[in-house]
């Protein structure tokens, strides 16, 4: 009998219990919406065509850069440096000499701009390091002369150490019983934490609705009816599937207890963003520790469950701010799909060959942050690229759940645009470390960086449009459109003390609010993690953009008078992309043990509190944001402050690196720490 009507409920549609049928119906066809995740991959090749033609290019179109204005009504819609050579040489130098020439490298063959990825590289620069001269630190704490050798492993947190984690088991006695006992729907308790289905079944739950929508990386349906039932049924012993179980747990525990739970500490009536557990027992410790004591068993593997596990391990580490293991975690899981890759190239075209690709990209994405901002070394990952291809979401069975969830979050195109960003930053990054190289002079012809400042500034140029352009690429539900600096001009400025800063608006795209202000009452429930997926893209947009124009800020710091109008736009630039970002602002910062790859933001806050110092203290920076920014960056600028202080603040006590930080910061901000 052939099905006339099907009402498509799940798992079987009411025609086919009525007739007793096998329910077997054609699944949607893929919407626009859905067919937007193909076009942002198509469209990746395109965008990394242009990049690639960065250094054979000339100047760029006039009309594609208008100039910054000299009042405060820029938006970061319309921040692009002029092209007009006129205009090159109208910003005059502010005296006849420099204070701080003997500071210069090499000037004679070194160009006027350096670039660094790094944020702690910056405490290097001669400038900054003579500002810390003059002010009193501990020494004990903090050498900046160690940071040339072993600034990496400062900023990573091994000096001093964290706090030890927890070794806290459930012991063996209620794991080996435990499969019994969950099949029965009966409660077993032991210490602190009791087990039961309605626990096992919360916690998954609360993974895949999170973490796993940030890093897709485990697929529910094989979860859900492979892994979950052997484990209710068999108990918890040494194999993969066991291990990837705890781990799974230990992260939904960690979700619940990062949202739930209650805060490490209050500060001046706030609570802090770190929720649930202790700096030694962080929620979850006790399962991880579990999966812990069975990864001995699975190390050699040489399967996507072993990436898993090192995956989810890199992931948790993350959650408790232990940097080191996290970054340990995450190249071993990157060895290990290189492993995977090259010795079992079929498992690219086998059933779960999507599934191998998402988790490289996602081991490629993370090993990318480490290296950009730490330098650690690479594992040679990025070499598989083109043999791995990109992920579209079309293999393997989708739960229900997935297909709710993503239409709510839209986590596919959501990973999709951060492996087209994280190619980008890539060939950013290997262009702007050619600047560093490029000695300064010779005539402004235009041409593949000769070295001369037009053709360092044309460079630049070309990569704020091509990052832009990416930006234009994104589909209309995660884009967000930025409110004009002289919305509010004209009103009492005492409106800024409440949430309603530039990046809390309705923008009638993607529907999450961004407030500078701690959320007293109860805060809007974000299904699906959206509204940290919508913090991560926009956040790692300004990132990117703040880090292409970051190099004049040096030639600002050290070669004033030789600064040009287009220098000045390029500081400016630099100024505004830093400021509000949307990783530390409510309802993000609530929610910090969620968020990815906490350190690299750890980082980069601090260095834009550093940044944000100079421009208050520097002749140059001050009337550069007199001149071009004007009041309202002032405005947003201190209320940065404070959220950028908030964040350092909130981690200090459980994460060596940000303690190290708050050691400098409170040295800049006095007053207001």
């Amino acid at each position: 009998m052939r099905k006339q009507r099907c009402s498509e409920e799940r798992p079987k549609c009411a025609s086919c219990v009525r007739m007793k049928l096998d329910c077997k119906y054609r699944e949607p066809q893929p919407t626009k919406k859905d067919k937007t995740l193909v076009e942002i991959l198509d469209r990746l090749k395109s965008l990394e065509r242009k990049v690639d033609e960065l250094s054979i290019r000339g100047t760029a179109p006039s009309s594609q850069f208008e100039p910054l204005p000299r009042h405060p009504h820029q938006t970061h819609g319309s921040d692009s440096l002029s092209a007009e050579p006129s205009r090159s040489n109208s910003w005059p130098p502010t005296s006849t000499a420099n204070p701080h020439a003997s500071l210069r490298r090499n000037t004679s063959s070194k160009s006027h701009y350096e670039y660094v990825s790094g944020a702690y590289k910056m405490l290097t620069w001669p400038f900054v390091q003579r500002l810390f001269e003059t002010m009193q630190f501990d020494s004990s704490q903090i050498n900046f002369a160690s940071l040339q050798k072993d600034g990496l492993a400062i900023m990573m947190g091994l000096r001093p150490g964290p706090p030890p984690l927890s070794t806290d088991t459930f012991g063996t006695q209620i794991l080996e019983s435990l499969g019994p006992s969950i099949s029965g729907h009966q409660e077993m308790t032991f210490g602190p934490i009791d087990l039961s289905w309605e626990t096992i079944s919360r916690q998954s739950k609360a993974y895949f609705d999170t973490f796993n929508l940030l890093y897709p990386v485990v697929d529910r349906q094989s979860f859900q009816t492979r892994i979950l039932p052997m484990v209710t049924n068999h108990g918890f012993d040494e194999g993969m599937e066991s291990t990837l179980a705890l781990l799974v747990l230990s992260l939904g525990e960690v979700a619940i207890a990062g949202t739930e739970g209650e805060p490490l500490v209050i500060f001046r009536g706030h609570p802090s963003g770190v929720k649930g557990g202790s700096p030694g027992r962080p929620p979850g410790s006790q399962l991880f520790n579990e999966a812990r004591k069975r990864m001995g068993f699975n190390l050699t593997d040489f399967s996507l469950e072993n990436v898993q596990l090192f995956v989810l391990a890199s992931l948790y580490y993350g959650s408790c701010c232990l940097h080191t293991e996290f970054w340990r975690m995450t190249s071993s899981a990157s060895l290990a799909c290189q492993a995977l890759l090259t010795s079992n190239p079929e498992e690219l075209k086998s059933p779960r060959a999507d599934l191998a690709r998402r988790l490289f990209w996602h081991c490629l994405i993370m090993e990318t942050f480490l290296n950009l901002e730490f330098n650690v070394p690479s594992t040679g990952l990025q070499h598989l690229e083109d043999i791995v291809g990109l992920p579209d979401f079309s293999a393997g069975d989708f739960s229900e759940e997935d297909y709710i969830s993503n239409q709510a979050s839209h986590f596919q195109e959501h990973f999709a645009s951060q492996i087209a960003l994280r190619r980008l930053s890539v060939e950013f990054n290997a262009t702007l470390s050619n600047v560093n190289d490029m000695p300064f002079g010779g005539s402004p012809t235009p041409g593949p960086l000769d070295g001369t400042q037009s053709s360092v500034i044309t460079t630049m140029k070309h990569l704020a449009a091509q990052l832009d352009q990416w930006r234009g690429l994104l589909p209309a539900y995660l884009s967000w459109a930025d409110t004009p600096f002289d919305s509010f001009l004209g009103t009492d400025l005492n409106t800024y003390n409440n949430p309603v800063h530039s990046q809390q608006v309705l923008d009638g795209h993607s529907q999450v609010n961004f407030s500078s202000e701690p959320i007293n009452d109860p805060a809007p429930d974000y299904l699906y993690a959206e509204d940290i997926q919508n913090a991560m893209l926009r956040t790692r947009y300004f990132y990117v953009k703040f880090l292409i124009f970051r190099p004049f800020i040096y030639k600002a710091l050290h070669y004033p008078e030789h600064m040009t109008q287009e220098d000045a736009e390029g500081v400016a630039i630099c100024l505004q992309s830093s400021l509000l970002w949307p990783v530390a602002m409510s309802p993000i910062r609530d929610k910090k043990r969620l968020i990815p790859c906490i350190v690299f933001w750890s980082q980069n806050l601090f260095g834009i509190l550093v940044l944000l110092h100079l421009s208050q203290q520097v002749p140059i920076l001050i009337r550069i944001r007199n001149d071009l920014l004007g009041n309202q960056f002032a405005i947003d600028a201190k209320e940065t402050i404070r959220l950028y202080l908030d964040w350092i603040r909130d981690l200090k006590d459980i994460d060596a690196t940000a303690s190290w930080c708050w050691a400098i910061v409170e040295a800049l901000f006095p007053l207001e720490t």
